[in-house]
């Protein structure tokens, strides 16, 4: 039984010839090693002897820098788009390195010949879904799973690099930007299984929309292996929408009115039982994740499983057996007191799902929210909405913190246990207070906000005073 994401097998190593045909790169001067690359590395800090190190070029950034420095730590070679005359480096030149860092990922991709892939998107709950699935697959063979955030036109192909021929499958994530890019990314991964989890309003900025988003994001339908399955959301708002672009492949469809279904949902504080329905027979199933949001997620990661032939029993022990994700709902007790961690990134609906999460606890409940981010033009308004939400609800205090604080406190009307503070560390001193009124009660501290906000600072800091 394998129960690690994580293959301790060696990578493959690329000759120079190889690296040259895949990339459509010219070694500098025509030299180059003699011996094998045991790896490709983007970051500068990893690069050791025997890595060929690949120069990336943005707009705020240009790894070429560093090529002194991956020379002085012992690397010979380096894929750079201007060769350097003066280093002593093997050096191949090609025309645009990030291009070249897709090519490499999938002709590693296309090598690996025995290898199962499932992709998945969405809005919401990708990497907890993505978790689940790692944690059912890797019980069964050496399993690759997206690590962090490496679910770009950058993570990706990364991530391809790492697979050996031990791997049986690839759980991969893919996350989108513009409109193209999940086109992209699925092109390497070529997955045999697909799907989208939702269609929400992350990332909504740059979409111009909702429809935006869903074009956008099944895009990743368009390279679904021969004989392959699409996974689709039977109860989203798009899901005609979604179910019209998949008509060329298998499909399975989960959520209500779904292939795959639950009854018998029951929550409790930090986990959950239902009973699963599916084509292939149903099941009880214990989740070690608190929320109903994570009942869908489950709920999707049984049909990805399904449509790989894997066995009801097997992914049930999976599910039963899956661990979230740092600052995924992470419950941890500080004295008398819980504080739930949800820092890693957040949207409004995952907002609100995590409200319900807090909400079930027993104590005070106490959400301190920071920003969500790619909201464009609707920041404002999406803020506003949020905060009319959420003081429905039955929250004992609801702290917003940062630029569209303001806009909460608004949404919420003249409730005085909403407040707002532009700042950290203006927060940091009411909360430290709401502790001491309420001492010795147990109390219940949601932090929760988009990556950039940091809001893990905030609980950190909160912690240190008690």
């Amino acid at each position: 039984m394998h129960t690690s994401t994580t293959s301790t097998n060696p990578l493959m190593p690329w000759s120079a010839d190889e690296l040259a045909d895949v990339t459509q790169g010219t070694w500098y001067q025509g030299k180059q090693p003699a011996d094998h690359i045991q790896r490709i590395v983007t970051n500068s800090r990893d690069a050791v002897a025997g890595d060929a190190f690949l120069a990336l070029k943005g707009e705020r950034f240009d790894a070429h820098q560093f090529l002194d420095q991956v020379f002085a730590q012992g690397v010979q070679v380096a894929i750079v788009s201007q060769a350097r005359e003066d280093l002593d480096l093997y050096q191949l030149v090609v025309a645009n390195p990030r291009l070249a860092l897709g090519h490499l990922g999938a002709y590693r991709r296309k090598h690996c010949t025995d290898l199962k892939v499932i992709a998945l998107t969405g809005s919401s709950g990708k990497t907890t879904t993505k978790e689940m699935l790692g944690s059912i697959f890797a019980r069964l063979a050496p399993t690759l799973v997206t690590r962090g955030n490496l679910n770009n036109d950058l993570g990706v192909p990364m991530m391809l690099l790492e697979l050996t021929h031990a791997h049986r499958y690839a759980i991969m994530e893919l996350g989108a930007n513009h409109q193209g890019e999940i086109d992209y990314t699925s092109s390497l991964v070529l997955p045999d299984v697909a799907g989208i989890l939702n269609i929400g309003t992350a990332h909504l900025g740059e979409f111009g929309g909702r429809d935006g988003i869903c074009t956008a994001k099944s895009e990743i339908y368009q390279h679904i292996q021969p004989n392959g399955y699409a996974i689709v959301p039977s109860d989203d708002d798009y899901a005609d929408q979604i179910a019209s672009v998949t008509t060329h492949q298998r499909r399975i469809s989960f959520g209500q009115g779904g292939d795959v279904f639950a009854t018998n949902i029951q929550l409790y504080a930090t986990y959950s039982t239902f009973q699963v329905h599916t084509p292939s027979g149903e099941t009880t199933i214990q989740l070690p994740f608190a929320g109903a949001h994570n009942i869908q997620n489950a709920l999707a990661a049984v049909a990805f499983a399904l449509a790989l032939d894997v066995a009801l029993d097997d992914i049930a022990l999976g599910l039963s057996h899956a661990v979230a994700a740092k600052g995924r709902l992470n419950f941890i007790k500080h004295k008398q007191h819980l504080f739930i961690d949800d820092t890693y990134n957040a949207n409004p609906t995952s907002m609100l799902a995590a409200a319900h999460v807090l909400l079930q606890q027993d104590g005070i409940h106490v959400m301190v929210m920071g920003d969500i981010g790619e909201l464009g033009e609707a920041a404002f308004d999406e803020h506003r909405l949020l905060g009319q939400k959420l003081s429905t609800l039955p929250i004992d205090y609801l702290i917003a913190v940062g630029d569209y604080a303001a806009a909460v406190r608004t949404g919420a009307g003249e409730i005085a246990s909403v407040v707002a503070f532009d700042t950290q560390a203006q927060a940091l001193p009411y909360l430290v207070n709401l502790i001491k009124t309420h001492q010795p009660q147990t109390m219940n501290f949601l932090f929760k906000g988009s990556r950039f906000t940091h809001m893990e600072t905030l609980m950190a800091e909160l912690m240190e005073t008690l």
